[in-house]
């Protein structure tokens, strides 16, 4: 189902430099293929090269961005199936899930298609006092130059393309690192974009080890640094990029909250889906479920009901549901959690087990929120349920995290709405929904410790993009 290798890309080309990149089937912990692993001298090679196409990609007309942009969207949609099966192999997501990422995928090179075209400027009146009369200004955006990416494991595609995307729509080069665990989605992006007619050096798509990281984030040649994974690495780096801009996407541990007024059944759905999709490795899965008093035992048998039905097992399996997480090491660390959570007071509602990178969509309460179910992020299927009598209070319990991406509020009062809309100290409120709905043309990114910056193409383009200004002086007699 896979090649035997793959090779990463320097300067737009193959190269097969090595074998040295072991990946798994994360379900049966075999190799399923090899890739070749960049050294410094490769990654230097890469930066160098993209400093070198800035001037060339810059002057790229947008209709042949956009081209480029269009040839991505008609190979993903050709590959969608092939697309589809990597990621289940190497990222153990279920098959529905995968299916639905190699989807968000080519939305998103579309709308960077789209957008490509519409990158404006505006006129702007200067003469605002008698020294200004005469004088009248222009701005416009221009490419910040060459970019560094780095991307996580558990959208290795869809996150990928959230760099890589904006930046051939505004003409940034690039080099991108995805993660070690899972890179063969971004190194067929690469295979995709080595098709096109890109000016050399556009882009270079390197797995790397985590050390390689720094030189992704040092070199003043690179531009912009664009980091998605966990807040402890990336603020790291952010300490390291010296001046230039930095975008960091760190998850969180979401709550959504579900008010006396909601429907039940429609809400049971959408938590079930936020708590566990793709095994609950999700930067806004549903991770605090806050429930008001009044319906707080109706819900709850419900949701137990619900998750005991869900279908654990091979993500190829179009049945599967929950599929391993990425590691035994972490479905072991999460496990650690649970127990932990389970001795400090909180009662197991279901789930709980582990076999190997296997966990069991696990729901609890009564949890202390000085656990690290609580209040730290678990990345896995795992969900910790609390009651409440006062609107406010929920509010203040979402504020209390120190994570701020997106929370969900299940109510049908316009007024708190709006009131979670002003209150809630996060990147995105969703009413009527869990906070892991996404599109992938919306503002997206956090506050506090979930990260700076928004993706979403639009969103991205401004981070990838200076104003330049330019000002115009009449001629003093006509």
């Amino acid at each position: 189902m896979l090649q035997e290798s793959y090779p990463y890309y320097l300067a737009n080309k193959p190269v097969a430099a090595n074998t040295d990149l072991i990946v798994t089937n994360k379900f049966t912990g075999e190799v399923a293929t090899r890739v070749a692993l960049a050294d410094p001298a490769a990654i230097e090679a890469g930066i160098a090269a993209a400093d070198a196409a800035t001037k060339a990609m810059r002057n790229m007309p947008a209709y042949a961005r956009q081209d480029v942009l269009m040839h991505c969207v008609a190979r993903f949609t050709e590959r969608h199936e092939e697309l589809s099966k990597a990621l289940c192999i190497e990222a153990g997501k279920p098959i529905k899930d995968a299916r639905g990422e190699v989807t968000r995928l080519i939305d998103t090179f579309r709308i960077a298609a789209e957008e490509s075209v519409r990158i404006y400027g505006e006129v702007m009146p200067l003469d605002i006092s008698p020294r200004a009369e005469g004088y009248i200004g222009q701005w416009k955006r221009v490419p910040i130059g060459a970019c560094s990416f780095i991307s996580p494991f558990n959208f290795p595609l869809n996150l990928a393309a959230h760099k890589v995307a904006p930046a051939l729509a505004v003409g940034c080069p690039f080099i991108l690192k995805p993660a070690s665990m899972t890179p063969i989605g971004a190194l067929i992006i690469g295979e995709v974009l080595a098709e096109t007619d890109l000016p050399e050096g556009a882009f270079s798509i390197l797995p790397a080890r985590r050390d390689g990281a720094d030189l992704f984030t040092v070199d003043e040649r690179l531009k912009l640094l664009s980091f998605t994974g966990s807040p402890g690495v990336g603020w790291e780096l952010k300490k390291k990029a010296g001046k230039k801009p930095v975008v960091l996407e760190l998850g969180g541990n979401a709550a959504v909250i579900v008010d006396e007024d909601a429907d039940l059944e429609d809400a049971v759905e959408r938590i079930i889906f936020g708590a566990f999709y793709q095994s609950g490795q999700s930067c806004i899965g549903v991770q605090r479920i806050m429930i008001h008093d009044a319906i707080y035992e109706k819900l709850r048998g419900l949701l137990v009901t619900k998750t005991k039905a869900l279908v654990m097992g091979d993500p190829l399996n179009e049945d599967t549901f929950i599929g391993p997480m990425i590691s035994e090491k972490e479905a072991t660390r999460l496990d650690g959690w649970i127990q932990s959570a389970i001795k400090a007071g909180g009662t197991l509602l279901c789930g709980g087990e582990r076999d190997g990178s296997m966990l069991q969509a696990t729901l609890l309460e009564n949890v202390p929120d000085d656990q690290d179910l609580v209040c730290e992020e678990a990345f896995g299927p795992a969900a910790v349920l609390t009651r409440f009598t006062d609107f406010d209070d929920a509010l203040d319990a979402v504020n209390s995290s120190q994570f701020g991406l997106q929370a969900g509020v299940f109510t049908r009062d316009i007024h708190k709405a709006h009131k979670a809309w002003d209150e809630l100290e996060v990147g995105g409120v969703v009413i009527g929904d869990v906070p892991s709905w996404r599109v992938d043309h919306m503002p997206y990114g956090g506050v506090k410790e979930s990260g700076l910056g928004r993706e979403g193409i639009k969103f991205a383009i401004e981070d990838m993009t200076e104003v330049r200004m330019m000002v115009i002086r009449k001629p003093p007699n006509g």
